[in-house]
């Protein structure tokens, strides 16, 4: 099982990578059609096994190549998408 599973995932393209991570995020295949839960499941553990394999380029809560979980902190992400720390604040009177 496990020899299939490694197969598996080394002859995942980035665009079938890319079909599963977004079937995650949005509960539905690309079709329409919507996941079941075990569906789901299976299909994020095969992200974060193809994530921590050929993840060169993590963003936040992503996993990297090597198998760790990528967080960054508020401050970082706001120096990432080029964010002044006053511009986020919001006054409500």
């Amino acid at each position: 099982m496990k020899e299939q599973l490694e197969a598996m995932i080394a002859s995942m393209t980035p665009e079938v990578y890319q079909r599963l991570a977004t079937a995650v995020e949005i509960g539905k295949w690309p079709d329409g059609v919507a996941l079941t839960q075990e569906q789901r499941e299976n299909c994020l553990q095969l992200v974060m096994m193809w994530q921590a394999r050929n993840n060169d380029a993590p963003q936040h809560m992503t996993i990297g190549k090597g198998g760790e979980m990528v967080t960054r902190s508020k401050k970082e992400l706001k120096e990432e998408f080029g964010i002044e720390s006053d511009v986020t604040r919001i006054h409500l009177h």
